[in-house]
């Protein structure tokens, strides 16, 4: 079997080694989203060996929790019995008591991994820590603790929001983000895996940069073979994924579920009091809800270019959610080759030309390096009016706007007279509605480039897929 390896995240693990060197105790908090990496981060970069690891179980209660982690005192401690613990306070006593017989010249590494996962209801699990951390931890300079744990909200939450015990007492946050394509090239890479780009592209339309999802791939099958293989076989690993994804990440996972469905039959995207009418959710609720899907990189906001009563656009960027929204939650075929007999149809060929600018969206730094405007303050954007719309716009702070057309296609994307009449009718009533005076420049993002590019007064500029694969 392929060892996996640790791909990517240089600054990350940068930082829990300084933590681990530093002169002082550190408190550092991993989060980020469901099968990111944060456990593999940890593991991989301190080689799991940690003087007391403790991982939180789902949906267990206070007694089984506090059971299991007087199990690992024990592990770790190597010692006869397991401690008996009443509560919280006091398992962060024992634990305090256990750090004190370790060599005292040693920085102490204790990993506690699924953090909200052990803060059940009324068991004083944080009220505990704020002591252990504030009233012995922080008062030492060998102790350095790392928190991780997938909901998002409840790391921001209780511990690096946290205006109570723990205000300010943070010293270390690191958000795992997911993958981009020169990273996720560089991990199947690691796997053996002779995909060339283009289908690479196609697997993050699916999987999107979620590390887990792409540790499951067998290299010696097509994509396609992969994608049945995973989803529409009878036990196939990913056919039950959606079923936990929200609700493992957020309490009333339904409610989270509800704004992304209706966000993936919106590709344009929906302002905020347009995700209230659907789906009958108001004020401070439907705000944190946003606010959490896009600390969790489910969704992205956007401005709406030159409309400030429109407000912020929000679309679904989490592609394994389009995925499933679009293939899996109605499919009753029972075709186990579902996908590799439904290729070159026009349900996948939509479904691509869609996932393509979402995943040029989430490339916009690649996209701003291709056109030598990395140093320059840039501000992304979105518009439409009753009869257009641009889902990319680039407002530079020279004084440039560069419009973008991003199409997906199999071979060289070729510009038609009446597409062409199209896009110009689309520039007159961008200027005429933004009443800008500003360059404008018309960027086209292709998969292989544009096939007439050069005798085309509409290409201004050209990114191809390779171009998204840059680091």
């Amino acid at each position: 079997m392929t060892q996996i390896e640790l791909v990517g995240r240089e600054s990350e693990i940068s930082t829990l080694n300084a933590c681990a060197k530093s002169a002082q105790s550190e408190f550092a908090v991993v989060f980020g989203r469901r099968r990111i990496g944060k456990t593999f981060l940890v593991n991989q970069t301190f080689k799991g060996k940690f003087d007391f690891c403790y991982v939180g179980g789902h949906h267990l209660n206070e007694r089984e929790q506090l059971k299991n982690f007087s199990e690992a005192l024990k592990s770790y401690s190597k010692a006869l019995f397991a401690p008996t613990l009443e509560d919280w306070f006091d398992a962060f006593r024992q634990l305090q008591v256990y750090l004190e017989s370790l060599n005292k010249s040693k920085k102490k590494i204790i990993f506690i991994d699924e953090m909200p996962w052990i803060d059940t209801p009324y068991s004083g699990f944080v009220k505990a820590l704020e002591n252990f951390w504030n009233g012995w931890a922080a008062l030492r300079n060998d102790i350095f603790l790392v928190a991780s744990g997938s909901a998002t909200s409840w790391m921001a939450e209780k511990l690096f929001e946290n205006q109570g015990g723990l205000y300010n007492r943070i010293t270390a946050q690191i958000y795992l983000r997911p993958f981009t394509l020169h990273e996720v090239e560089l991990y199947l890479k690691s796997k053996n895996c002779p995909w060339d780009r283009f289908q690479i592209a196609q697997a993050y339309m699916i999987f999107g940069g979620v590390p887990f999802y792409y540790s499951l791939v067998n290299p010696k099958l097509s994509l396609a073979q992969n994608v049945d293989e995973l989803f529409f076989a009878k036990n196939g690993r990913l056919r039950r994924e959606f079923d936990e994804l929200y609700n493992v990440l957020f309490s009333q996972g339904d409610k989270y579920i509800a704004v992304a469905k209706l966000l993936a039959g919106k590709p344009q995207g929906l302002c905020r009091d347009e995700i209230i009418k659907g789906i009958g959710i108001q004020g401070g609720a439907i705000t944190k809800m946003l606010a959490n899907l896009e600390h969790s990189d489910f969704i992205q906001s956007y401005a709406s270019f030159g409309n400030k009563k429109k407000g912020t656009i929000y679309k679904l960027t989490d592609f394994f959610s389009l995925f499933y929204f679009k293939f899996l939650e109605h499919n009753r075929s029972g075709d186990v080759r579902f996908w590799s007999n439904s290729l070159n149809t026009p349900a996948i060929n939509s479904w691509q030309g869609i996932s393509f600018e979402r995943l040029c969206l989430l490339h916009t730094e690649q996209i701003k390096k291709k056109l030598g405007i990395t140093g320059i303050r840039t501000e992304m954007s979105a518009w439409k009016n009753k009869t257009s719309q641009i889902d990319l716009i680039l407002d530079r702070a020279d004084r440039i706007i560069n419009l973008f057309e991003i199409k997906f296609s199999i071979n060289k994307y070729s510009i038609t007279a009446k597409y062409a009449e199209k896009l110009r009718n689309r520039i007159s009533e961008f200027q005429s509605s933004s009443k800008t005076r500003k360059g404008i420049l018309h960027t086209f993002v292709t998969t292989f480039g544009v096939l007439n590019a050069e005798g085309s007064s509409l290409v201004n500029s050209e990114i191809v897929l390779d171009d998204l694969f840059e680091k």
